[in-house]
């Protein structure tokens, strides 16, 4: 199956000198989780989550008219639609990343979640997996310690 049958069409897309309240807002707006933060040429510059606004942008303090791009996931990991999904998700895993904005050529065509890959493809083995690889990738060693040894 390829990534193109399973991912999301609509993706929303900010430029990187955007305020992060801006960028709260349409992520209200829309109902997202995510916005790809592209330059003037509609290439993906970062990447900015819901945790990133709560964690590296509230938690700190920080100013609502921080500009997205300083607080934003950079360089952005992306797929081909063309991409097969087993492939995709590997990617997520050795990225350590839970979406894939999707291009053809230059231009966003879509974005690959881990809601996508559980929901579209009827797997729940593929996200399950993916989420328990993505989370020892992003968790210090010693979270997974071997237990009675």
């Amino acid at each position: 199956m390829q990534i193109r049958e399973v991912m999301t069409e609509s993706v929303v897309t900010a430029p990187p000198d955007c305020p992060v309240a801006a960028v709260a807002e349409l992520m209200r707006e829309r109902n997202v989780g995510s916005v790809v933060l592209v330059d003037g040429d509609g290439a993906p510059v970062g990447f900015i989550t819901d945790r990133d606004l709560a964690v590296n942008v509230l938690a700190d303090g920080r100013d609502g008219s921080d500009p997205a791009g300083a607080h934003a996931s950079a360089p952005v990991v992306t797929a081909e639609p063309a991409m097969d999904v087993q492939d995709a998700a590997q990617l997520m895993v050795s990225h350590g990343v839970r979406r894939l904005p999707v291009l053809d050529g230059a231009r966003i065509v879509g974005i690959l979640t881990l809601d996508d890959l559980a929901v579209r493809t009827g797997d729940l083995g593929i996200a399950q997996a993916i989420t328990s690889d993505i989370t020892r990738a992003q968790m210090p060693g010693f979270y997974f310690h071997e237990r009675g040894g």
